[in-house]
This record gives structure tokens, sequence and C-alpha cells, in this order.
């Protein structure tokens, strides 16, 4: 894997993006965000599953009532997404306090507007994304029939950014996304080259839970291996809370942050002699809530499974007479089937000190 690009360091509160930073895990609410009590009940669960930093859409004037309240709520620091001609509304975010404010050139539209915006950003040091996105790109720069090319979105973002600067923003990250994987990749290569700006990065649009997933793990890992990326989205039709858990097993499984306990399981085969697949998923499931960096192995049988459950804190292999249980290394018991899963807990549990309890919400 590449180094880390160098960037510059910015913050948002406490929390740290570029540099030498670790990267950072994203996620955007999906409650009304005047609703208070509903948009707090989903960061907190946000909080829990190892979010960094959370965004609210900011589209009316309640929004920014409940600001607030919402920032006083969190430990998190709070990013107000603002669209359309009502800068006013950015305005207002600020004056709330929010760490950062969202914004795309494409649809604000009037500089004197984006001035406005920088010269308060700059004068209370909130942090600004200069966030591209290829369905809001301004209409100067977009291709034939329409089409909003890698190029021109590395170009807006470039533009955007630069514009800040010019106003006095210090605290500036840019984000170039794109639906598909290519065309995100190359826009991403683009303005890595040309600034030294930390970058937001992920595939916006990405899809469900289970096709989502699938792109942002290829978009958002290739650039980070690569060494591209300080801070990430996953953007699925989904719960925000899954946002985090894939965010946060792309970087752990990059080796740059961590996830909790990681289920390493064999694809099964003939040779399997327990059953893999219900085991490695009833599992997953009960230690969904834990904290600890763990790695836990289910082998199906002796060709590969001693050797990974070996490298493992906690496995299981299986044989035709009893599964071997592994716990650092060392080989502790023979186990009957019908047992596994629960003592591989206990031993999690005891190994952790946490209880397991299935996924959390």
């Amino acid at each position: 894997m590449s180094d880390r690009r160098k960037t510059r360091e910015i913050s948002l509160d406490r929390v740290r993006i570029g540099g030498s930073a670790p990267v950072t895990v994203q996620s955007m609410t999906n409650t009304v965000t005047s609703d208070v009590k509903s948009t707090m009940e989903q960061i907190r669960k946000l909080e829990n599953a190892g979010c960094d930093i959370v965004r609210v859409a900011v589209p009316d004037i309640q929004s920014t009532e409940a600001l607030p309240a919402i920032i006083k709520g969190t430990s998190l620091p709070v990013v107000a997404d603002v669209h359309f001609d009502r800068h006013q509304l950015a305005m207002l975010a600020m004056e709330s306090g929010v760490a950062g404010i969202r914004i795309n050139p494409g649809t604000i539209g009037n500089r004197s507007r984006l001035a406005d915006i920088a010269r308060e950003a700059a004068d209370r040091d909130v942090a600004v994304r200069v966030g591209i996105n290829a369905g809001s790109l301004e209409r100067r720069l977009l291709g034939p029939g329409g089409h909003a090319e890698a190029s021109a979105l590395a170009t807006s973002a470039l533009e955007g950014a630069s514009y800040m600067e010019e106003h006095g923003v210090k605290n500036i990250k840019i984000s170039v996304k794109a639906s598909d994987v290519p065309r995100t990749i190359e826009a991403y290569r683009i303005v890595s080259g040309e600034c030294d700006w930390p970058l937001h990065v992920g595939v916006t649009e990405a899809g469900t839970t289970w096709s989502g997933t699938i792109k942002s793990s290829i978009g958002i890992g290739a650039l980070l291996a690569e060494g591209i990326g300080d801070t990430i989205r996953v953007s699925l039709t989904a719960s925000p809370v899954e946002e985090v858990r894939v965010g946060r097993k792309i970087i752990a499984a990059l080796g740059l942050g961590s996830a909790g306990p990681e289920v390493i399981s064999c694809p099964t085969c003939a040779r399997a002699e327990i059953d893999v697949i219900r085991i490695a998923l009833e599992l997953e499931r009960k230690i969904g809530g834990l904290k600890s960096n763990i790695k836990i192995a289910v082998m199906g049988c002796a060709v590969n499974g001693p050797g990974e459950v070996r490298d493992a804190d906690i496995g299981i292999a299986g044989s035709r007479t009893a599964a071997l249980l592994f716990v650092k290394g060392e080989m502790i018991k023979k186990v009957e089937p019908e047992n596994i899963l629960d003592e591989m807990i206990e031993e999690i549990e005891k190994m952790t000190g946490e209880k397991t309890a299935g996924e959390s919400s």
C-alpha cells in the first residue's frame, strides 16, 4: 500500500483531518433535523458505531433553530449541509456553532453569496467542505450531453476551494464524488495531484447496503490504498449506522484503523466438517456491538484451519470427531459441534471483558 499523501491538517472541533491524523469515518443523519429527539437518537447510535463526524441537512430555518440543541447533545463535531440559494441558512448554521459546513458551488450559484459564507467561516474558524457531486455540477463545466467528466469535477472543486481560501478560509477539505467508481477514482487522483487540501472520499449514491457496500469498498479502498483520502463517508440507501460499520471495516481492512472484532472464516468446500456458514454468521451477529479489536477464526477443516486459527486470538477448526478450540495460538480443548458457538462466546467474553448481546442498532 502506498504511503499516505501529505495534506494540510485541519480541525473540526477536537477531530483532526489530514496531516498525520488517522483516517476518520463520517455519516449523515436521515432524520428531519428539526426533530431534535429523533436526530439525537440517531446520532447516539452513530457514536456507538464508531462515527467520528456527523453531518445534518439544513434545508430550512427550523433546522438551524435545532442546531444548538443537537450540538450540545453530542461530542461529535456537527457539520451543516446547505444547498441552493439559501446561503442565509449557512450563515445561521455557523452562528449556531457548527464545526463545519458543506457547500457545493454548483448549487449555491451566486459568487457574492459564496463570499459571504467564506468570510463568516473565516471569522468563526468553521471548516468548509467544498463538496462536488456529478449530479449537481455547474452547467458551464458539463460536457456533451450534460455529462460531468472527472476532470470537470476536479476543476469545480479546485476553483471552489481556491475561492474559499482567497476569502480567508483556512480549514478547507474537498470531495469530488460520482455514482460510478472509475469516474470517482479519476477525479480524486486529479485533485490529489493538484493540491494539498485534505480529501473527503466517497462514492455518492452508491446504492443499497449490498451493492453500495461493494461499490464503496472498491472506490474508497482503491483510493486509500494509493494513499489518497483523509476522511470517508460510505453513502448507502440504508441506516446511517450501516454506513459507519462499513466505513470502519474498510479502513480496518487496509490497516488504517480499527473496527472492533474481525471474523475470518473459510469459504467452505466439501472438506468442511462443521457448519461454517451458520457459525460465522451467528457469531458475527452476536459480537456486533463489541469494541475490542480481536481476530476470531472459524475454519471448517484441517487443511488451512490450524494455521489460520493459530494466527487469530480465538479460533475454531473443524475435525471429524470434534472441533478444536484455539486461544492465542494454543489448542485448549475439543468441542462438540453443537457447543461451538457457546464455547467461542465464553472465550470472547473472557478475553475482552465485554458481554455479547447481538448487533447494536
